[in-house]
């Protein structure tokens, strides 16, 4: 594989690779012959809206589906953030780094035998890019420099920038980007979320709602000698104890998504003691709440800087990761991530000074300024699954210190999506889930909610689109960690448009003899299962 030269784009991406990998600290990979055959079961704690990884932003797409498909380029599963072939089995990258050019396998089979070729690559990279009319692209404001998909000849997908963008290859390994088999995406653009057609290393074979996805091991997998496993189950277990007992009792070999706390950790070690292993990384997520900005008084900033003054992250943090996986005081990046706002810095934003008693007492005085009544009520929108909601009983209970009252409005993981993206809800938890920590992609989030799908809070800000663009343009990494920290006083501090509770920890509890799987700081990747063996 070519590289692009070597300079200022060349380091960034040298020194994300090695801030990445050393930001996670799993176990080594460990040296044992891989064994054929047998079925994993795994637990998901949320079922999806559908299977269409394209428009779907929840985890609970990949944990089903993702073993059914492949992608142009993936991320080791054992040496991340490391970018490996797919589908694709080599590429260049121009020495201004405005096109990339991928050479398709010969030979990828769809799982109904026909033979995928770079028209499929350029549908679906279309599908996410370029979204027809009545699709939903969550990611499509990361593809902005994205100046057209080619498919010159049936083996070769050219990607042409408008400009050089130094994560476009981390883009273009995201593991949303389902390779799809065009004629269907042609013929139906929604085709693809109730059903499922791809060249992974599972076949579809049947969904239960309410219960479970069943895949069988695809013999036609275009890696030869994966996958290991005979056939995976993606059972449904929403609630957290539930999770736990059904580990420890032995239905489930393991929980890939890691929201497993303090607490339950320790449960699992008694009742297991060394059958259970426990891998650890920071996690490339945030809690946060979007406020409604067209609806009263969520139009005011002062309100929304107010409902953030009330939260002790600080005491949030010590008290929430004993049972649930929220445990840390971040702002759009966790710390320790090479683009984190260093903590004396982040504890000048209102919400962070670390003077609780101080904050709240400009959260009142801002709240009389607005108007607010005393006593102010409203429905708080929240995802039901089990850590958000212990977070939003917490965060409730923060805002009664400064008189503001709110109902706990708990949906199932289809409703709330549906509430977000539809606007129904005054203020809801919400969340920032990325597969890298990049801030082409972390800043999406808080664009102006006309250039990024996934801003709920619907408002329109110039100043955050401008210190997006001009980050991202930025090939100085201390110039560009400037901007990226103006974007976030703007977006966190002085306007307050969406705020983030807490970052989260994750730690991914699974059987002994589940063998071939490493942790990432995050949970959309390695749910391919290709590499995933058990030792019994």
């Amino acid at each position: 594989m070519k590289c692009p030269k070597k300079g200022v784009l060349g380091a960034l991406a040298l020194a994300l690779g090695i801030a990445l990998g050393m930001w996670s600290d799993p176990p080594a990979r460990a040296q044992e012959t891989p064994k054929a055959g047998g079925e994993l079961a795994y637990s998901v704690l949320a079922e999806p809206p559908s299977f269409d990884a394209h428009q779907e932003a929840t985890f609970a797409v990949p944990h089903s589906t993702a073993p059914f498909y492949s992608l142009l380029v993936k991320f080791d599963p054992f040496e991340y953030p490391k970018i490996v072939p797919d589908v694709a089995e080599s590429w260049t990258i121009s020495p201004d780094g405005k096109v990339y050019e991928f050479k398709i396998r010969d030979g990828v089979k769809f799982h109904d035998g026909s033979t995928l070729t770079a028209h499929d690559v350029k549908a679906s990279l279309d599908h996410v890019i370029f979204p027809p009319t009545g699709v939903t692209s969550p990611r499509k404001a990361v593809y902005a420099q994205v100046e057209a998909i080619e498919a010159p000849n049936p083996r070769t997908i050219r990607v042409r920038l408008k400009r050089a963008q130094p994560g476009m290859l981390t883009f273009l390994a995201s593991p949303w980007n389902y390779i799809y088999k065009a004629d269907l995406l042609e013929k139906d653009p929604h085709w693809f979320k109730k059903n499922v057609m791809g060249t992974g290393p599972f076949k579809f074979t049947e969904y239960v709602p309410g219960s479970h996805v069943l895949g069988k091991k695809n013999p036609d997998y275009f890696v030869k000698g994966l996958p290991y496993l005979d056939a995976f189950r993606a059972v449904y277990i929403t609630d957290g104890a539930a999770r736990v007992a059904a580990l420890r009792g032995g239905r489930v070999g393991a929980d890939w998504v890691g929201a497993t706390p303090t607490l339950d950790q320790a449960s699992l070690k008694q009742a297991m003691g060394d059958k259970v292993v426990i891998q650890k990384s920071n996690w490339t997520c945030v809690l946060t709440i979007a406020f409604h900005h067209e609806k009263k008084p969520f139009d005011d900033p002062r309100v929304r800087r107010a409902l953030s003054l009330a939260l002790d992250r600080r005491e949030a943090a010590r008290v929430l990761n004993e049972f649930t996986e929220y445990g840390t005081v971040a702002g759009i990046s966790q710390p320790g991530a090479p683009f984190a706002m260093p903590q004396a810095e982040l504890e000048k934003i209102p919400g962070y000074w670390p003077d609780i008693e101080k904050s709240r007492t400009e959260a009142k005085r801002l709240l009389k300024e607005a108007g607010l009544p005393d006593n102010f009520t409203f429905a708080f929108t929240n995802r039901a699954i089990t850590g958000a909601q212990r977070v939003g009983v917490y965060v409730i209970d923060q805002w009664r210190k400064i008189g503001v009252n709110a109902t706990h409005r708990a949906l199932e993981t289809g409703p709330y999506f549906t509430a977000l993206r539809s606007g129904d809800f005054e203020a809801s938890v919400d969340f920032s889930c990325d597969f890298a920590d990049e801030p082409d992609l972390q800043l999406t989030k808080y664009l102006s909610s006309d250039k990024s799908p996934i801003n709920y809070s619907r408002y329109t800000d110039p100043t955050l689109d401008d210190l997006y663009e001009r980050q991202s343009r930025e090939q100085n990494v201390d110039r560009r960690k400037q901007l990226v920290w103006d974007f976030e006083r703007r977006v966190l501090g002085e306007m307050a448009h969406q705020v983030i509770i807490l970052g989260q920890v994750r730690a991914v509890a699974h059987w002994d003899y589940v063998k071939g799987w490493k942790v990432t700081p995050s949970h959309y990747l390695n749910q391919d299962l290709a590499t995933v063996w058990l030792a019994r």
